[in-house]
């Protein structure tokens, strides 16, 4: 069964890459990420589209790059996601694999937007207790940071930390320790879905609508202090 997996480049969508490949239940054939092609970043994430294709070539993925405005109207993402969709139906994908973890209301949206598309979605993750799922990753050997922070949950200072057994010590309660309600969204840059791990190292953060983004950048860019508030 061929299968494309939603790719944010966080560590949900990573560990359930790898936990389908692990089991062999798939045939893995692409990555599907938007893009907000007006700063040429991973929507919600803002992480660098650079380094994006960096983490799908080390998984052995194709790329399939959805483009979406700044700002995007609901009707445009929509439009753009069906035609994708009906792309990948067309060339015998049967599945989508979601990294979704507990949210209903996201899990109940994915599975109406695929209703009669021919593709079933697949949530390997769903209702894994998050405390222990967070250090299952970190035990795997996946290394990510964090790339956006929700300012009315956490600090700007948490932007560019790793995400580790000292992160999760120091996250306020209340807070899920997968950033499942949104408090934060990550970058992966190492793990056992990646045949390399990526030379990535924070650089500047920028607020943005009540968001701090740390600009992750390849390690090459950051020792020449190239910096960017795009």
């Amino acid at each position: 069964m061929k299968a494309l997996i939603s790719w944010s480049s966080g560590k949900d969508s990573a560990f359930a890459l790898h936990e389908v490949r692990k089991a062999g239940m798939f045939d893995v054939v692409g990555a599907l990420t938007t893009v907000t092609d007006t700063f040429g970043r991973v929507s919600i994430h803002g992480v660098r589209e650079e380094i994006l294709r960096a983490q799908l070539d080390a998984a052995g993925l194709p790329p399939l790059i959805v483009p979406i405005p700044y700002p995007c109207p609901n009707d445009v993402y929509e439009q753009r996601m069906t035609e994708a969709l009906a792309q990948a139906s067309a060339d015998g994908v049967t599945h989508m694999i979601f990294g979704d973890l507990f949210l209903e209301d996201i899990r109940a949206y994915r599975e109406e937007k695929l209703a009669g598309t021919g593709i079933t979605p697949v949530f390997p993750l769903w209702q894994r207790p998050t405390a222990q799922l967070a250090r299952d990753m970190i035990a795997s050997g996946m290394e990510a940071f964090l790339a956006t922070v929700d300012l009315a949950k956490l600090p700007a200072s948490f932007a560019g930390r790793r995400f580790d057994d000292a992160l999760l010590a120091d996250l306020p309660d209340g807070v899920d320790p997968c950033g499942e309600n949104g408090e934060f969204h990550t970058c992966v840059t190492a793990g056992p879905m990646f045949a390399r791990s990526l030379p990535v190292a924070p650089g500047e953060v920028v607020t943005r609508d009540g968001y701090a983004y740390c600009d992750l950048l390849p390690e090459a860019d950051a020792a020449s202090g190239t910096r960017t508030s795009s």
